[in-house]
């Protein structure tokens, strides 16, 4: 466990915790010593204390947090410890408690069916809104930003269950959040995922409007993470509205601004939870190919773009691959892909994904297709997620 981990939990930033470790360098109250050692699982003694010390009440937000998360949440949100932001938004219990069962949520979405998670999800939505209704001017804007994160996952959902109407009304609400939050990097984050949404949904125009805005909102002050994934959403935008060369501009802005990001080994920063890479833009790069009707984009960059370890996500990349075979005129090759992508549209009930199937082979047509293509049918016939 790292120093500014261990804060987190105690309410304490990193430097105090680095002091505590000293070993008398400050004076702290004994109430923190023993949340420390509850926290650690280890004897007051060890800490300076009295073994007759009581063990301390579990406060209600680690009441909430150990009800939202059970056993598959808390091991999912273990490594997320790691990525929570060390601002002071961290250091309130509440508020870092709520964000941690957020991120676990967004950790399981990759291996979860998506009706699995909902229920929770909105539980969870209203749990942060009934806390903010509670608290003081300071902490609620604390918990605006908690919700925008919670809210905009919820839009995720949504989505993957082809439930475009709602998605678009909570990416909305995450957009408002986080301006009230007054945070400029969570509200590029907010407004550029609805922006991938719009471009995904073929509002190419749209988009590219929402990636303006995202960075507007950042004031000219954008870390490299976030002119990356802007850049590759750009992309998308440009190839919902057809237009090769734009798109192609976008992406090499976006790989270049990758590279020089720290690898999958170091955290990514808030709010990202997972790592912005060069192996998401070759995944961006065969979505806009596969969009353009471009071959050579999708089935030159596959490989490397497979590389995600997001379940649903790589389904629909093999989806845009078949796109790509079928383009290049290889249609039992498409299928013989398309078909892995719907088995996993299937056993994760996304519907995202089997709409995505469907359209697919509306864009095939042929008097006899092949055997790989009526199995296929067969597959969708009669599926309702």
């Amino acid at each position: 466990m790292t120093q500014t981990q261990l804060g987190q939990a105690l309410g304490l930033s990193q430097p105090a915790v680095s002091r505590l470790e000293k070993r008398g360098t400050g004076t702290y109250q004994t109430n923190v010593l023993v949340s420390a050692a509850a926290h650690l699982d280890i004897t007051p003694d060890l800490v300076g204390l009295s073994s007759g010390w009581p063990k301390p009440q579990a406060r209600d937000d680690d009441m909430h947090r150990r009800a939202l998360l059970g056993g598959a949440i808390a091991a999912a949100a273990a490594p997320a410890l790691a990525v929570l932001p060390t601002t002071a938004d961290a250091s309130s219990g509440q508020a870092a408690a709520l964000r941690l069962s957020t991120t676990a949520y967004r950790r399981l979405d990759g291996s979860t069916p998506s009706q699995n998670l909902e229920d929770a999800v909105q539980a969870h939505l209203r749990l942060i809104q009934a806390t903010a209704r509670t608290a003081d001017d300071e902490h609620r804007i604390r918990l605006a930003a908690v919700g925008s994160e919670a809210a905009s996952l919820s839009g995720w959902l949504a989505w993957d269950m082809g439930n475009h109407g709602s998605a678009r009304a909570r990416y909305g609400a995450a957009v408002n959040a986080a301006r009230s939050a007054g945070d400029p990097l969570l509200t590029a984050y907010q407004v550029g995922s609805l922006a991938s949404f719009e471009a995904h949904a073929g509002n190419g125009v749209q988009a590219l409007n929402l990636v303006g805005r995202a960075r507007r909102a950042l004031r000219g002050r954008s870390p490299a993470v976030a002119d990356a994934w802007l850049s590759s959403i750009e992309a998308l935008g440009h190839a919902a509205a057809g237009d090769r060369r734009s798109a192609d501009k976008a992406l090499v802005r976006s790989r270049k601004a990758a590279e020089g990001l720290p690898g999958q080994e170091a955290p990514p920063p808030w709010p990202w939870v997972f790592s912005f890479t060069a192996e998401k833009v070759a995944a961006h790069r065969v979505t806009c190919g596969a969009w353009l009707g471009l071959p050579d984009w999708v089935l030159s960059d596959n490989v490397e773009a497979l590389a995600t370890g997001h379940a649903k996500q790589r389904a629909l990349l093999l989806l845009d691959i078949a796109a790509g075979h079928l383009a290049a005129g290889r249609v039992e090759g498409a299928f013989a892909v398309a078909t892995r992508a719907l088995e996993a549209g299937l056993r994760f009930r996304s519907g995202r994904i089997v709409e995505r199937a469907r359209a697919l082979r509306r864009s095939l047509a042929l008097s006899s297709p092949p055997r790989v293509v009526r199995d296929f049918d067969e597959r969708l016939h009669g599926v309702y997620l």
